[in-house]
């Protein structure tokens, strides 16, 4: 078993791994909407706005360890305002993928998430 921390990737708000690899498949953390230059600063403010930050260090993490969104099989997205914000993540979801090749998805409604975010998102991921 591969366990990854990427120097480059957002600083955990707990303690894990980025990302753990074992047989070819990458379990990816799930990833706060916090910016990995700034840990510190103010989340973005409304779900496109986090769900691009999350998608945007969720590829930090895939692409030190030589993937990318292509390689997605499944993603599951944790929502603290379910009802609010699912038809803007599903407006938004399709524009990180290539098209029919959206990966498998649950969606759940949490009561809170670390650092007051809106969303969190983890993935696992095939190494081709």
């Amino acid at each position: 078993m591969l366990h990854h921390m990427i120097a480059s990737g957002p600083r955990p708000v707990a303690p894990f791994s980025h990302a753990v690899e074992t047989d070819g498949w990458v379990f990816v953390t799930g990833q706060m909407p916090t910016d990995p230059a700034a840990p510190d600063a103010p989340l973005p403010i409304g779900i496109v706005a986090q769900t691009t930050r999350v998608m945007d260090n969720l590829k930090v993490v895939l692409d030190g360890i030589g993937l990318g969104l292509e390689h997605v099989t499944m993603a599951r997205i944790y929502l603290t305002q379910f009802e609010r914000d699912y038809d803007g993540l599903n407006a938004l979801w399709p524009s990180f993928f290539e098209a029919g090749k959206l990966p498998a998805r649950t969606t759940i409604g949490v009561t809170a998430l670390a650092v007051g975010a809106l969303v969190e998102i983890d993935l696992i991921v095939r190494r081709p």
